[in-house]
Order: C-alpha cells, then sequence, then structure tokens
C-alpha cells in the first residue's frame, strides 16, 4: 500500500520547500531535508529526498521503500546502487567530464557515523538520535514522519462560477483539517503560443476556490502544505489537467439563492430536503437512452453533476440538510470536505444489501450539536423489532407480499440535534427514501407507517429522559408518494383506514385489516406543489418536509422553479439541473417555550 502511495507521491510533488523549526541545527537553512516515513506494524519504511547537482545535470526527486529489518549497510548501498543506476547508466547517459560514477552516501548520528550493522529501526526511529544523511556531499537533516501529502489530484471537469476542490487528498501523520491549501493560476491562457512561459499567480486560499470568468482557459495549481499541530510537512502540488471552462449559464436555483443569501437568526433553523440522483441511476446506459436521453451525457456524470450540486447546497446557507441518493465516495470525498470547510459537519448511512447509496444528514455546528444518530433498515426490523411485531403477524399471512416488503432495502435515518444557543430545544431529524415502484403504494404505506412508529417511539423516550427538554420533529425524504397516496394522509392526518386503496395497488400482495395511526402533529412545508420530481416521463411532488406543528413554525418556503425553468431543457436533469429532483428549502422558527 505505501509503496503504491509512494508512487504516486512522485508524480504529483514537483517542488518541496523547506520548513525549520526550533529544534533543528541551526545551520538548518543550509541543508536539505531526508523524509523518512514509517508506520506501526508495517515491514517497509520509506524514504524520499530532493538531490540537486548542477555538475551532474539533476534535479530531481528520489524515494526508496526499504525493510525496516535491514542493516544501515544494506540500505546505504541500496540508495548508492539506485543513484548510479538513474544517474548514469538510464539510457546509456554517459557521466559529465570529470564526475564519478561512484556514489558515496553516509549516514551520521550526533556527528560519528553509524555502525553498518546496526537496523534501520533502532537507528532510524528513535527519538533520542540525532540523523544527519550525506549524499554525494550534500547534508541532509533526517525529518522522522513528518507531515506528508500522499496524494493530491484536482477533477477533470472545472467550470467557472462553480467550486472547485481536490478530487482526493490523502495524508500521513497529518490532520487534514489544517492542512493549508494556495489556489493558482497560470498566467497565460492555455491556448496561448506554447513557447511563452507560465508563471503562476495566486488567486485564492482555502480547501475549495470558485473561478471566476477571468479564470477561463487558464489552468489551475494545488498547493497543499500538510501540517499537524506546530509540525509542517513539505509542500505538495497538483496542476490541472483541463483548463477551466465556461460553466452552463444562469442555473435557476441562482434565482432561488435570493431568497437564502444570510444565515438565519437564533430561534430560526432552514432546512433543505434533496434527492440529489445518485451516480449509479445517472451515469449508465440505461439512463442516458431511456430515462433521460434530453440531457447531454456529459451532464450525466457526475464530475460535472457534484459541482452543480455543491454550488447549490452553499448558496441555501441551510442549518439542516437531508439529501437522498447520496452515494457514498460523494459523501466521503465531495460533501463532507466542502461542506466541512464551511461549518457542517455530516452522518451517511448506506441502505441495505449491496447498493452503494443511501441518505446523509449534515447539519451547520453553529446551529446544531449532534446527540445522536442511527439507521436502520426497515425490511431487517420487521421481524426483530417489537415495535412492528403486530405488523408482521398480519404481512406474513401473505408470502408473495412478506418476500417482497423484506427484500427491500430502504432505511430510515434518524439524527438528534440540539440547539448550541438553547440545550433545552431538541430536534429529531427523520431522512428516508421511499420505495419507488409504480405498483408499491402498499408497500410505500407500511414503510410510511413504520417510519411514524419508530420515530415515534424515539420521540416518547426523549421526551421521559428529561422534563426541562422540548422535543421537535421534522421529518424529510422522497417518499415516492404522491399527496392522494396514503403515505401523505398517514403524516399529515395521523390516520390512515384498513380500507385505504394503497393497500389494494397489488392484488396478490393486498394488505388486509390493517390501519395506522400516530399522534404527532405533522404538517406539510410546501403543502402540496405540483411537482418536485419531474423528467419527461413523470411529473408530480414526492418529496416532502414535514414538520411538527404544535412547536415549530414556517416563517419562509423557497419558491420552487417555474415551469418555463423545468422545461427549458425538456425536463431534469439537465445542463442547469443535477437532479430529476427540486430541493425543497423551509425556514423554520420554535414557537415560545
Amino acid at each position: 500500500m505505501i509503496s503504491r502511495q509512494l508512487c504516486a507521491i512522485s508524480r504529483i510533488v514537483s517542488k518541496y520547500h523547506v520548513s525549520t523549526t526550533k529544534s533543528l541545527p541551526k545551520n538548518i537553512d543550509k541543508m536539505q531535508n531526508a523524509y523518512f516515513r514509517y508506520q506501526d506494524g508495517e515491514d517497509h519504511f520509506q524514504l524520499s529526498f530532493q538531490f540537486s547537482c548542477e555538475h551532474l545535470r539533476v534535479n530531481r526527486q528520489f524515494n526508496f521503500s526499504r525493510k525496516i529489518s535491514e542493516t544501515v549497510t544494506v540500505f546505504l548501498g541500496r540508495v548508492c546502487t539506485n543513484l548510479e543506476r538513474t544517474l548514469f547508466k538510464k539510457k546509456k547517459k554517459k557521466n559529465p567530464e570529470g564526475a564519478s560514477s561512484e556514489m558515496k552516501v553516509h549516514l551520521y548520528n550526533n556527528g560519528e557515523p553509524v555502525s553498518g550493522e546496526s537496523i534501520c529501526k533502532d537507528i532510524l526511529f528513535n527519538n533520542n538520535n540525532k540523523l544527519l544523511l550525506q549524499v554525494q556531499g550534500k547534508d541532509y537533516s533526517v525529518i522522522v514522519n513528518a507531515p506528508w501529502v500522499v496524494m493530491l489530484s484536482l477533477p477533470s471537469s472545472i467550470m467557472a462560477g462553480f467550486p472547485v476542490y481536490p478530487n482526493k487528498v490523502d495524508t500521513l501523520f497529518s490532520d487534514k483539517n489544517a492542512c493549508e491549501f494556495k489556489w493558482l493560476k497560470s498566467s497565460i491562457s492555455m491556448g496561448s503560443l506554447k513557447n511563452e512561459p507560465v508563471t503562476w499567480v495566486q488567486v485564492g486560499e482555502g480547501y475549495f476556490y470558485t473561478p471566476s470568468t477571468s479564470d477561463i482557459g487558464h489552468k489551475l495549481k494545488l498547493n497543499c502544505v500538510p501540517k499537524n499541530g506546530d509540525q509542517e510537512g513539505p509542500q505538495s502540488e497538483v496542476i490541472s489537467s483541463t483548463s477551466v471552462g465556461a460553466g452552463p449559464g444562469m442555473c435557476p436555483f441562482e434565482k432561488r439563492h435570493v431568497f437564502t443569501k444570510e444565515r438565519l437568526p437564533s430561534k430560526n433553523f432552514r432546512v433543505v430536503s434533496y434527492n440529489i440522483l445518485a451516480d449509479l441511476y445517472a451515469d449508465s446506459e440505461v439512463a442516458r437512452t431511456q430515462l433521460y436521453p434530453y440531457c447531454p451525457s456529459y451532464a450525466l456524470t457526475i464530475d460535472y453533476r457534484k459541482q452543480l450540486i455543491l454550488r447549490e447546497l452553499l448558496g441555501y446557507n441551510a442549518d439542516v440538510i437531508c439529501l437522498q441518493e447520496v452515494d457514498s465516495k460523494i459523501f466521503d470525498l465531495d460533501l463532507t470536505p466542502v461542506l466541512g470547510y464551511v461549518g457542517y459537519e455530516g452522518v451517511f448511512h448506506r441502505k441495505g444489501g449491496t447498493v452503494s447509496e443511501g441518505v446523509a444528514c449534515l447539519f451547520h455546528k453553529s446551529k446544531f450539536r449532534l446527540l445522536d444518530t442511527k439507521s436502520v433498515v426497515l425490511a431487517e426490523e420487521l421481524k426483530t423489532n417489537s415495535l412492528f411485531s403486530d405488523i408482521w403477524k398480519k404481512i406474513e399471512k401473505n408470502v408473495a407480499l412478506a418476500e417482497r416488503i423484506l427484500a427491500r432495502t430502504t432505511c430510515l435515518q434518524c439524527t438528534v440535534l440540539e440547539s448550541v444557543e438553547d440545550p433545552r430545544e431538541q430536534v429529531i431529524v427523520g431522512n428516508t427514501h421511499l420505495y419507488f415502484h409504480p405498483n408499491a403504494d402498499h408497500i410505500r404505506l407500511l414503510q410510511g407507517g413504520m417510519t411514524i412508529i419508530y420515530l415515534q417511539d424515539i420521540f416518547a423516550k426523549l421526551l421521559s429522559m428529561s422534563t426541562d427538554k422540548r422535543v421537535s420533529m421534522v421529518v424529510c425524504g422522497d417518499f415516492n408518494s404522491t399527496p392522494e397516496c396514503g403515505v401523505y394522509q398517514l403524516f399529515t392526518t395521523q390516520f390512515v383506514p384498513e380500507n385505504c386503496i394503497d393497500w389494494k395497488s397489488k392484488e396478490d400482495e393486498a394488505m388486509n385489516e390493517l390501519s395506522f395511526s400516530h399522534s404527532l402533529l405533522l404538517g406539510s412545508a410546501y403543502g402540496t406543489p405540483a411537482f418536485t420530481n419531474f423528467t419527461s416521463g413523470f411529473a408530480g411532488c414526492l418529496d416532502y418536509i414535514f414538520y411538527q406543528l404544535d412547536q415549530l413554525e414556517i416563517t419562509q418556503v423557497v419558491p420552487l422553479p417555474s415551469i418555463e425553468d423545468v422545461t427549458e431543457h425538456t425536463a431534469l436533469p439537465s445542463v442547469v439541473f443535477p437532479s430529476d429532483h427540486v430541493a425543497l428549502v423551509a425556514d423554520l422558527r420554535w414557537k415560545p417555550f
């Protein structure tokens, strides 16, 4: 693993800037550094240093991976051999006049030569030693386990007006949150004459940068200095493989951002619910040819869509963000680092089975702190959780129904948040994505009923734990249910009867003698808009933000895109809409306690 990572280092690191600390010798500024790295339990260690010699016409980085158990003699001999092979034998390179083909490499401890019989682990990774590596008369101060960048890469798609950030940042012995990032752009457009010299001009700092129109045609460079407390490692850099391109023009969500320019004041919080369309569903042959044939193929790729998604989310200035169809890699590599940089913390829960997507809840740490989070796969709970024992007894009478619902991977995420300003206020945030199939109203109603039962149980337990707290409920998600369906009726009227038509949406799986009721007073923040999902084959309201009417009140719902917006490019997704759903954005306020 480490040796593969070192190969990556040699590809992405082109220059090191040496840092000094007070604990190093005073003449450190006259030296270069040799960086040794070793992780407990590994059988190899790594060495990297920059070797520069004008006489030999060389200035490059050398990387080595050696056994921790070998002797110093064997280690130094291998360094010599590799240097000689590279400098004098590669492509039968002739030695410069007067240059010796014999490399000299020595290791010193406190000014004295280290015994060749010593074991590398005992010498190199002993904190009491003050080591110096000498290569061809050049002195290198030995730095052990300095913060180190293993991998740094930029995306293949970069557009003006949309945030760009590293595709991947892997570090060792470093606090990623403390790393220092600087953005630079090429001084000339890549369309200019190739023989013109390229210099780099700093244009930004921080984990992400939003290119301007003046950056179009220019390449970007990202510098990263890894840090860990007071320690600082060598700088790594990467240059974008493509130039900054033009964006798609005005995106309809920019008009919605007019309503969310500022973060909400105290006693108020903004909630977003958004199905962002998982990559495994969007970037496929079926999606390109059957589901969304009207959308250009490039606009279905996640490298394109995630730029729009992040810009849209950042512009809402939300306090709670509930997302559905979140790819696990997108949560880890995109949502968490970018939104984390501006103050969010998040939790992700994968659906059941082998599906790589799930639901995520992110909250702004200035408004909330996390008390608890859990996720359940509803089908797995059905047979084992006593809350659902009566439901299961009725389901198991119908074999076809039992088999179908047990095969579902739908999960329910429950996140309990506490107000930073007033710890007496707690909010339960439910987040789910119900089964999609057109002939499965009965399955969705069962899942919706289980969701309410589970959340109501958590609500009751929280209330019983403390009498001086107020617990409020918000439930977000893609319910795949229009307002005429039993799910919406259950959530908003607290009851769905045995004769609800949804129970018979598939005759051989019909559910008999089951009704649902609950005591939570819930309302839909948006009511029942004409659509929250809009494709060429279907348009309707499937997504909701349900909130507790007796504890919370609505102060604003951000207007949805117009019919003209969503049909400008036929339907969703499109070059200006990254998903086939639209985001719901509602401002809530706690009622007087």
